[in-house]
């Protein structure tokens, strides 16, 4: 059975995926009691998609391509190219903010931003958006689309340790611990969870010392790898519904975005990962392997097409995806996970390539709206979990510059 779900999503599978109403008939049956007492988050904020073309940035008329902004590793250039990005967006959504996971990306992109940059505002508008909030998480107790914006939460909690930042996730998270654990449905059934959901649970192992939330993360990632991580290709599926799916050229679908979110979620979770957790070298084994294929599809412009096997069949790169892969690689190279020489040359082509799509403006564009697989779009296409993920590659990128 396959039905569609909320963003567009294929969904369904017997027994392996979850609607968001469904989600909920099967938490009050397993635990109606945990349920219960999950205190209920302040409504998101719905956006008619009229209002998110508007203040998301889907856009007709965006104007000139910038002219002014250097593709150069130096820490100078990055910064006024973050800082150009980071200020329009930040502009149009500020009244406008959701739970959601596009903007959970974003929030993230914008914590770290404000930590690698210095500048308040962004951290000040995080709070401001966290307040906003109550500290809550989605209203799905179990998924991952409602965990993402905790990552934000956990970051703030880190920098300045006041409880109330933290108790609304971890109270949460230890509800979910009680719930009955099935290795043959997935938690995380489709690649882009990896993103959304286990960063929060490695934060809040950092937070809180306690290793059962990390324990949590591992075995359910596992469950998830094996389920979608393709050995001979080293690459993810989206989903298990994509195992027979071909591109027009017979290769499979492999979805560069979705990919790309893996790749960003492998290095969150290694960040607050300690060196002697067990199985952090599958996890590096992981990484690498994925670092190594994707590297190879890199194309001329430095960017990667939405279909990782079949770039000729989509004219525009994807810069979302793009941007989650040249994060990861930066922060790999600055981590020595990965190996400089190699993937520095990689990541100054891709990170070049992504300023080639920032309007004079500040609009990011090239950014392939919600969906779940390779898709087209126009050129000022922008939705800001695109921003999110530039916003964590300047981050990265700046380390490995010229001052």
């Amino acid at each position: 059975m396959v039905c569609i779900g909320p963003h567009g999503r294929v969904v369904g599978f017997a027994g392996l995926l979850e609607l968001s109403a469904f989600c909920a008939v099967v938490e009050v049956f397993w635990a109606p009691q945990l349920v219960a007492q999950v205190s209920v988050p302040p409504p998101a904020v719905e956006l008619t998609k009229q209002e998110r073309w508007k203040y998301v940035g889907d856009s007709e008329d965006s104007g000139p391509l910038t002219s002014n902004l250097s593709p150069s590793l130096r820490k100078a250039d990055v910064d006024r190219a973050m800082r150009k990005v980071a200020d329009w967006q930040l502009k149009r959504v500020q009244e406008h903010l959701s739970q959601d996971w596009t903007f959970a990306a974003m929030y993230t992109g914008f914590t770290t931003a404000g930590n690698s940059l210095h500048e308040p505002k962004y951290l000040d508008a995080m709070l401001e958006m966290s307040r906003k909030f109550d500290w809550h998480l989605g209203p799905r107790l179990t998924h991952a689309d409602d965990q993402a914006i905790g990552q934000t939460y956990l970051d703030l909690y880190l920098r300045h340790r006041e409880p109330k930042r933290m108790e609304q996730v971890r109270a949460q998270y230890d509800q979910i611990l009680q719930l009955p654990d099935d290795p043959k449905k997935p938690v995380w059934w489709w690649c882009d969870a990896l993103f959304m959901g286990p960063p929060v649970w490695t934060r809040l192992y950092q937070a809180t010392g306690e290793r059962k939330y990390l324990d949590y993360m591992d075995r359910e990632w596992w469950i998830t790898s094996k389920l979608l991580f393709d050995a001979d290709e080293h690459l993810y599926f989206r989903d298990a519904t994509y195992f027979d799916k071909r591109e027009k050229n017979g290769s499979k679908i492999f979805w560069s975005r979705g990919n790309g979110w893996v790749m960003a979620g492998l290095a969150k979770v290694l960040e607050g990962m300690p060196k002697d957790y067990p199985s952090r070298e599958k996890y590096i084994t992981q990484f690498s392997q994925l670092a190594s294929r994707v590297a190879e599809l890199q194309g001329r412009d430095g960017l990667w097409r939405p279909g990782l096997l079949d770039a000729e069949d989509y004219p525009l790169p994807e810069v979302s995806g793009s941007a989650f892969f040249i994060y990861a690689m930066a922060w790999g190279v600055h981590h020595h996970l990965l190996d400089r020489s190699k993937y520095q040359p990689i990541i100054a082509k891709g990170w070049a390539g992504l300023i080639a799509h920032i309007y004079e403006d500040g609009r990011l564009g090239c950014i392939q709206p919600i969906g779940a697989a390779p898709g087209d779009f126009k050129p000022t296409s922008s939705y800001v979990y695109g921003v999110g993920a530039f916003l964590l590659a300047g981050s990265e990128v700046r380390q490995l510059g010229m001052r």
